[in-house]
C-alpha cells in the first residue's frame, strides 16, 4: 500500500508536467488537466516532506483518507452504530425523550423495555398496590431560612447555571422565556447577569463564581456594591455562591481574549479583548467561617433573598468543617447545591471530566447524612444537578435527599442541542454553544422557548405519575427504601440497605458510625485543613 501510494503521487507529479509542455507546445485545453494533476501532486510532495504526520509521509495522499474518516467518527457512531442505550454521555433513548417532550408529541413507547434488566448498573423505583390519584398542581419548593425575608417558591425542575458566552444570546433568550412561560427558574451562570438573562422576565437565580464577574473591582475582587445594584432586580430570586463545579471541580477558566467582545466584556466587567480569568478559588473567603459569612453577606445585600452555595464533594471533611461552622456562628445558607462529578461543561480536561469529584449519588448522600447528623437538615434545602433529564432521574435523586433538581443539558437539548460535543470550539452547528451570529441566527428563539417550555411540564407531569405510582402525594415523599439497585445476576436491595444513612444529631453526639465519626473529629470550623485526630 504505501509503495502503491508512493507510485501514485510520482504518477500524478509527472502527468502534471508532461500536461505542462504539451499544453505549452499544442494546445492551452490541456490545462483543465494540469489544474487537478498538479495540486493533487503537490499535495503528494508535501505530505512527504511534512514533519508532523507519520502516515502522510509513508502514505502520501491516501493518509488523508484516515484523517478524514476520524474527523466524521462521532456523527458515524452516534447515527448509524451506536444502540439506543448506548451513548454517551446522552444515549439516543434518552436525547429522544428530551426531544419529543420539549416538542409536546407523544412519547410512549411500544413493546417493553429495551434495558437488561438482570444487569448490575439496573436501578428501579418500587410502585405501590395503592397508588393515589395524580396530582393536578405543579410541584413546588420554598427555599429561604429564617435569616431570608424574600424566600422564593422554587420549581422542582429549574435550569441549571449556564453563562453568557457559554450559551448564544439566542440560546438564553429561549430558555428565559421558556422559564418565564413555565414558573420554574433560570440559573444564569457564573457569566454575570446579561440583557438575554432579563429580557423575557423569567425567575433568575444569580450564580457568583471565583471571577465575581458582574460584581467585580478591576484587580479582580469582590464589589459588593456592584453586586447589590444588581442583585435588587426583581427577577433575581436568589443569589448562588460557586465553590465548585462537577466537571471540573477545583480548576479554573479562561475565556480567550478574541472571544471577549465588547458585550461579554460589559456583562462581566473586564477588559474587551483580554484573557478573562476564572481562577480555581475564591478571593472572599478561605475558611469555612468565612464561606458562611460571605453567604450572609450576599444575603443581605441582595434585599434578604435567599442565599446558597454549590459545590461538588470531594474531601469529606471539608465540608464536615463547614457544618461544624454553622453550629458554631449560628449562621446558616438558606440552600445548598449538589453538583455530581458526572455534571457537564463547556470545555474541561479529560481527568477532570472523568475522574475528579463524587459522583451526584454520593455526593448528593454525604450532603444530606451530614446535615442530618449536625440536626441541619430540616433548616437548610437541598438541590441537585447532573444528568437530570427525565421523572426517574429527578424522583431517585430526591428519595436520596433532594429537595429539587436542576438540568442543563437536558434544557439545552430542548431547544436544539444534538450533542455535537463542540461547545469549546464555537463551532456549534445548531446555535446553542457559540458567538457566531451566523449560527445561532438558525436558532429561532419563540419556536425553542416553547420546546423549553414544554420539556419541563411534560416532564413535571411524569414526575406526577412517578409519585403516584409510588403511592405518594408529593416527591417529598419519596424516601431511600423506593429506590432499588440490582448488585448482581441475583441479588437486589435498595439504597436504604446499600447505604448508611445517620440518625438525627448522630454527629454531635457522638459514637455513632466510626468512619463519620472520624471525619467529623478532624474536622475544623477555622480551616479547611485536615486536624489531627486526639
Amino acid at each position: 500500500m504505501r509503495i502503491t501510494s508512493l507510485i501514485l503521487s510520482l504518477l500524478l507529479v509527472v502527468f502534471a508536467l508532461l500536461s505542462l509542455i504539451f499544453c505549452l507546445l499544442f494546445s492551452w485545453h490541456w490545462l483543465w488537466g494540469l489544474i487537478p494533476s498538479a495540486a493533487l501532486g503537490g499535495v503528494a510532495i508535501w505530505d512527504r516532506l511534512q514533519p508532523h504526520h507519520s502516515i502522510l509521509r509513508n502514505y502520501p495522499l491516501l493518509g488523508h483518507l484516515r484523517f478524514m474518516a476520524e474527523s466524521i467518527r462521532p456523527e458515524i457512531m452516534q447515527y448509524f452504530v451506536e444502540q439506543d442505550e448506548q451513548g454517551r454521555p446522552y444515549n439516543r433513548t434518552q436525547r429522544s425523550a428530551i426531544y419529543e417532550r420539549a416538542k409536546n408529541v407523544e412519547d410512549v413507547k411500544p413493546f417493553g423495555t429495551q434495558l437488561d434488566v438482570y444487569n448490575a448498573e439496573y436501578e428501579f423505583l418500587t410502585h405501590s398496590i395503592t397508588p393515589r390519584p395524580k396530582a393536578t398542581e405543579p410541584f413546588r419548593v420554598t427555599i429561604g431560612g429564617s435569616a431570608c425575608t424574600q424566600p422564593y417558591s422554587a420549581s422542582l425542575l429549574n435550569i441549571s447555571a449556564m453563562s453568557f458566552g457559554a450559551l448564544s444570546p439566542n440560546a438564553l433568550l429561549a430558555l428565559n422565556k421558556g422559564a418565564q412561560r413555565g414558573n420554574f427558574y433560570h440559573d444564569t451562570g457564573e457569566g454575570g447577569v446579561s440583557p438575554y438573562h432579563l429580557k423575557h422576565g423569567g425567575d433568575l437565580v444569580w450564580e457568583i463564581g471565583t471571577g465575581y464577574f458582574g460584581c467585580r473591582t478591576k484587580d479582580g475582587q469582590f464589589d459588593p456594591g456592584m453586586f447589590h445594584e444588581t442583585a435588587v432586580n426583581d427577577k433575581i430570586k436568589m443569589v448562588e455562591i460557586k465553590v465548585s463545579q462537577g466537571a471540573k471541580a477545583g480548576h479554573g477558566g479562561v475565556l480567550p481574549g478574541p472571544k471577549v467582545d465588547e458585550e461579554i466584556a460589559r456583562v462581566r466587567g473586564v477588559p474587551v479583548g483580554k484573557d478573562c480569568i476564572s481562577p480555581a478559588y475564591h478571593k472572599a473567603f478561605s475558611t469555612p467561617i468565612e464561606l458562611l459569612e460571605f453567604t450572609d453577606l450576599l444575603r443581605q445585600k441582595s434585599g434578604g433573598k435567599p442565599s446558597g452555595f454549590k459545590l461538588c464533594i470531594g474531601r469529606p471533611y471539608e465540608f464536615l468543617a463547614i457544618c461544624k461552622a454553622m453550629l458554631e456562628t449560628g449562621v446558616l445558607p438558606d440552600y445548598i447545591v449538589v453538583d455530581g462529578g458526572e455534571g457537564g461543561t463547556g470545555a474541561g480536561p479529560v481527568e477532570f471530566l472523568d475522574h475528579l469529584g463524587l459522583p451526584l449519588t454520593e455526593g448528593l448522600l454525604f450532603v444530606h447524612n451530614a446535615l442530618v447528623g449536625c440536626n441541619l437538615r430540616d433548616k437548610i434545602k437541598v438541590g441537585c444537578s447532573a444528568k437530570i433529564s427525565n421523572a426517574f432521574s429527578m424522583a431517585s435523586r430526591m428519595a436520596i435527599g433532594a429537595d429539587w433538581c436542576n438540568a442543563a443539558r437536558a434544557f439545552m437539548f430542548s431547544v436544539g442541542c444534538i450533542q455535537a460535543q463542540r461547545c469549546h470550539t464555537n463551532t456549534c452547528p445548531v446555535g446553542v454553544a457559540t458567538q457566531d451570529p451566523k449560527l445561532y441566527r438558525g436558532l429561532v428563539v419563540d419556536e425553542k422557548a416553547d420546546r423549553a417550555y414544554h420539556f419541563h411540564r411534560n416532564t413535571l407531569e411524569a414526575l406526577a405519575e412517578v409519585v403516584a405510582a409510588a403511592g405518594l402525594d408529593h416527591p417529598s415523599e419519596l424516601t431511600a427504601d423506593i429506590m432499588w439497585r440490582r448488585i448482581n445476576s441475583n441479588m437486589v436491595r435498595s439504597y436504604l440497605d446499600i447505604y448508611e444513612f445517620l440518625e438525627p444529631g448522630e454527629l454531635v453526639q457522638g459514637g455513632g458510625n466510626a468512619l463519620w465519626q472520624k471525619a467529623w473529629d478532624r474536622a475544623q470550623s477555622q480551616t479547611f485543613k485536615i486536624g489531627q485526630l486526639n
